[in-house]
């Protein structure tokens, strides 16, 4: 993937979300599952630096596959900030190659793999975070939208 891809998510309204139309540069980062401890953690990060991302130019989107309602029970509950969209039929994970199989406890399932994309002004692929450990992974990220 060299470009943005042209996928829509459902925004926290329930409303389609097209990510060709949210500002550049942009931050996706996808996440397994609402209210798990990681997931749980790189939210919490992602939103303590909003006004940092904001301040910079860059937009913040996380994306799972929970469900509008899971997300605004987990953002209300974490008082998050960082905008959470919804991957409903699971095109947004296809698309951005974060869906596959995962193992975890010796146990083989389909999820999603923690990821994160920086896109530049010009919707370019200008960094990936594969496999991402979540301590420190917001401000590095930080740090490389501080860059473009």
């Amino acid at each position: 993937m060299e470009t943005l891809p042209d996928v829509t998510a459902t925004d926290a309204d329930g409303a389609p979300l097209q990510l060709h139309d949210l500002d550049r540069p942009l931050v996706v980062y996808f996440y397994p599952k609402d209210n798990t401890p990681g997931c749980t953690r790189e939210a919490q990060d992602f939103s303590a630096l909003a006004d940092e991302f904001a301040a910079a130019g860059v937009t913040l989107l996380g994306i799972s596959r929970d469900s509008v309602a899971k997300h605004g029970k987990f953002a209300a509950k974490h008082a998050l900030t960082v905008p959470l969209a919804s991957d409903l039929d699971g095109s947004v994970t296809e698309a951005f190659g974060v869906w596959g199989e995962r193992q975890m406890y010796g146990r083989t399932y389909m999820g999603i793999e923690r990821a994160t994309f920086l896109f530049d002004a010009d919707g370019r692929l200008a960094r990936e975070w594969r496999k991402v450990k979540v301590p420190g992974h917001a401000e590095a990220v930080l740090a490389a939208a501080r860059g473009q």
